[in-house]
């Protein structure tokens, strides 16, 4: 109000800075929840052996991480040796990585997610890590250039990310590789498979910078519409669109014809999309990525949204608006950390945002950055169990591993976590009121209580005998339970506003573990 804004700015930093050094980074947390990390292509290339990547397993054990997506496709090369693709990565020759990654997984009680570039099939950072030149582009297009996807100048490879593209309108693209994710899927029996890349690339209409323009789908659009694609004028709006929706309709098409194959011949295999948070019609646009489709037709069962920030404020804007079940239907929701450039506090502190909102957990880019600091959080306050002594000194080591997770995951038993989520609140709740710190009146007290423990009843009778009478007991419980709640916390509310709201986002992520589990346990029987 001065005008000393300097010495306010100055004052507001010291006071961040003393808050960051104060943060909590001891105690339980929101009970249970997908806890995951990307486990990138460079760390199992580093990791040499199976006994190097048991260390990585290890290391991600302890910090209770219960899911792993696995680099499995990247550039066009497999990391296992495939009967499908050109060529297994020349870096991991000597073994197979998906195969020990599947073993020490479930020594852990661990589930591997195969992670693979869909569309993305060559990448220059990865020549030159490999030795190739800049020009190669990669071992599927070198083996089949018509499947290779162009800009309108005929540019094969994208000038800014230095990758190159397969075309999802080309049929023969789609068939190879459905074959991938069935050779996977067959051979090493992953828990679940992992679509990056579901995209096209990024453009620039406004600058007349667009993709998709191989032969067969200018042949395609062309016998739709009666105009050849290559033809369409920066100011002809209406078959602008339709070239854009056509495209759109291939990646949709693609996911939904991934999810069907899947849930006809693996059923239990969980499907996921890595994908990006952008506002929808930005995204249509610039990757023609249209994954609020993919959920509400329910063809993939997680969305991990790219939701990368350098702060706190921005990761929660960011991912707020995801996590409406208006948005997902009955898809669930693991927003994501890049540790890149992260303060080790920061990305403690956008953990533990994501669990403020209502979601099925988080994700964490990368594994190899799960150290230190960090790692010594997620340890304590997440950490499984230690089951012996942490012995490299032989293979011994691989068949009695250090630590094992435990607890439900989300996807996979949607109804238990939902009990356990509930239990967790419930728990939160008792602490404070036996320690003073829940204002909240007398006569609210005792009802709220009741309706807590017939919520709680109901939750573990639907996770212990899942069926269609017990499901709608538990909504019904659930939606007492929530139209009470905001009235019974209107005092406490007025001081801890962020707490209770943080409250009601954890019985709106209940909600969307029931819809959930109503949709792939008792609808389709998939679990």
């Amino acid at each position: 109000a001065s005008k000393q804004y300097a010495t306010a700015r100055n004052q507001w930093l010291q006071t961040r800075q003393l808050l960051w050094q104060n943060y909590p980074t001891d105690g339980e947390r929101a009970g249970a929840e997908i806890r995951a990390v990307w486990l990138d292509r460079g760390t199992i290339v580093q990791a040499r052996s199976e006994r190097g990547l048991a260390m990585v397993f290890d290391r991600l054990a302890a910090a209770g991480i219960n899911t792993v997506f696995f680099e499995t496709l990247n550039a066009g090369y497999t990391i296992y040796p495939s009967n499908v693709a050109p060529r297994q990565n020349p870096l991991t020759i000597s073994w197979d990585p998906l195969e020990s990654a599947v073993k020490l997984a479930r020594e852990r009680n661990m589930e591997i997610h195969a992670w693979i570039w869909t569309f993305a099939t060559g990448n220059k950072a990865h020549n030159r890590a490999l030795g190739q030149p800049d020009s190669y582009l990669g071992p599927v297009i070198s083996a089949h250039p018509d499947w290779v996807m162009t800009d309108k100048r005929g540019r094969k490879r994208h000038p800014s990310d230095g990758k190159v593209y397969m075309d999802p309108a080309n049929p023969y693209v789609r068939q190879y590789l459905l074959r991938i994710i069935d050779e996977i899927a067959s051979r090493y029996q992953v828990d679940g498979i992992q679509l990056d890349y579901i995209r096209y690339p990024f453009q620039n209409p406004g600058r007349n910078f667009s993709y998709g323009y191989s032969t067969t789908a200018r042949q395609q659009f062309q016998q739709l519409h009666g105009v050849d694609p290559m033809k369409i004028s920066s100011r002809d709006r209406q078959n602008r669109w339709k070239w854009t929706e056509f495209k759109i309709n291939q990646v949709n098409s693609f996911v939904a014809d991934t999810s069907r194959f899947l849930k006809q011949k693996y059923p239990r295999m969980i499907l996921s999309a890595a994908v990006f948070p952008f506002p929808r019609h930005e995204r249509f646009d610039k990757i023609q990525q249209d994954w609020e489709t993919w959920v509400l037709r329910g063809d993939i069962d997680l969305l991990t949204p790219m939701t990368y920030a350098l702060d706190t404020n921005r990761f929660q804007q960011i991912t707020q608006p995801l996590t409406s079940t208006r948005v997902l239907g009955s898809t669930l929701i693991t927003p994501a950390v890049k540790l890149l450039n992260l303060p080790e506090i920061v990305a403690v502190d956008q953990i533990q945002a994501a669990r403020d909102l209502p979601t099925g957990g988080y994700i964490i880019f990368a594994a190899e950055r799960i150290t230190g600091g960090l790692h010594g959080f997620l340890t304590r306050t997440q950490g499984g169990p230690e089951t012996g002594k942490n012995n490299r000194a032989s293979l011994s080591a691989f068949a009695n591993p250090s630590h094992v997770v435990e607890g439900p995951i989300p996807y996979r038993q949607p109804f238990a976590a939902a009990a356990d989520r509930f239990q967790a609140l419930k728990k939160e709740w008792s602490f404070l009121l036996a320690n003073e710190q829940l204002s909240m009146r007398k006569s609210e007290l005792e009802s709220w209580r009741v309706k807590a423990e017939e919520l709680a009843a109901d939750l573990n009778q639907l996770a212990e005998n899942p069926d269609n009478s017990n499901l709608n007991k538990a909504r019904n419980s659930l939606r007492r339970f929530q139209l009470q709640f905001r009235g019974s916390m209107s005092v406490h509310g007025r001081e801890n506003a962020y707490q209770v709201q943080t409250w009601q986002n954890r019985l709106a992520a209940l909600e969307m573990l029931l819809n959930y589990g109503d949709q792939v346990r008792l609808k389709s029987g998939r679990f």
